[in-house]
């Protein structure tokens, strides 16, 4: 098996906004394992939040890669298993894992829901999001949008605006990127009519949650607060639904984990993205019928996308069918 990593640099196709921050580009790391003239593909990205340093990424691979490539062919499971011995973060730990998971399906000739018998014929549509903005050109993209679903970020809670939205009548998240201060989140829970928005994802800061109630009328999701499965126990009394993302949890492997617990907890479940290529998306797409809610936009959101594969037309995630996780690069 041999193993290749390169920097590549996302360019966004407007200045994307949120409550940590504005930003034009995001930088990658594209990881390309290959065996007997098939290759399988996983991604990365830096994220400031989580204080990633993909030059970081590029030093450990190097140290590691003798080891993963004398590796033999085996079942992801346990290659994922070798790779927890190198005790990598769980971003480089994802693509690893989703390259390798690409690989051995084209190896086998078998897509990933083949391999893992899963069932693909009813996908969650996915949101689009609207970066943050002034409300009158919130509402108007909203309005123009093809897509029937949107996930709108806030940087702080502005009353009259959440009444706008509402007004609208269409399927909208909230999501304030952990920008809402505990008062904000009592008037959240308390007022019946934020029942229409389809959940409002990490209104407090990390580990700040104990204020939320899942009973009220709020549809609490944890994103930033949820990183692992290690994560749900703790957060049951607090939050109705989770956010998985690949990179977050580290890869397919452990996402398929994760799901599952989720479920035997009663928590909604969505599976998210970052602002990703269609290497990263593709790996989430496959994923979409195991879930409740789907934000899979990060491709849509670039324009330069340098991979096909699974995809979102509109809010509907479409399956390539191909072998592995349907990667391949333009």
């Amino acid at each position: 098996m041999e193993l290749r990593f390169e920097l590549k640099q996302l360019h966004l196709k407007e200045t994307f906004s949120i409550a940590y921050g504005n930003y034009d580009k995001r930088d990658a790391l594209l990881i390309k394992l290959s065996h007997q003239n098939c290759e399988g593909y996983g991604e990365c990205v830096s994220i400031d939040y989580y204080q990633i340093d993909l030059q970081s990424f590029v030093l450990k691979l190097k140290e590691i890669q003798s080891r993963i490539e004398a590796q033999k062919i085996i079942h992801p499971e346990e290659f994922f298993k070798f790779l927890l011995s190198f005790n990598l973060h769980p971003f480089l730990l994802s693509a690893l894992d989703c390259a390798y998971w690409d690989l051995f399906g084209k190896l086998e000739n078998k897509s990933f829901i083949e391999l893992n018998q899963m069932p693909s014929e009813n996908l969650v549509q996915s949101s689009i999001t609207i970066s943050v903005g002034d409300i009158d050109n919130q509402i108007q993209k909203i309005e123009k949008s093809s897509w029937n679903k949107f996930k709108v970020k806030c940087k702080g809670l502005d009353k009259n605006n959440v009444k706008r939205l509402l007004q609208l009548n269409r399927n909208i998240a909230l999501d304030s990127n952990a920008s809402f201060t505990d008062e904000d989140c009592i008037w959240i829970q308390e007022n019946v009519e934020v029942q229409q928005f389809s959940y409002l994802e990490q209104p407090r800061p990390i580990h700040q949650y104990k204020i939320l109630k899942k009973e009220g009328f709020a549809n609490w999701m944890a994103d930033e607060d949820c990183q692992n499965i290690d994560s749900l126990d703790e957060l049951i009394p607090y939050y109705n639904s989770v956010n998985i993302k690949l990179m977050k949890c580290g890869g397919l492997t452990p996402a398929l984990d994760m799901i599952k617990r989720a479920k035997e907890l009663n928590y909604k479940i969505m599976i998210g993205c970052m602002t990703e290529s269609s290497v990263g998306i593709s790996a989430g797409c496959i994923l979409a019928e195991l879930v409740n809610y789907a934000d899979l936009d990060g491709a849509n959101l670039i324009s330069n996308d340098y991979a096909t594969g699974n995809f979102v037309e509109n809010g509907k995630i479409i399956l390539s069918q191909k072998p592995g996780l349907g990667i391949k690069l333009k």
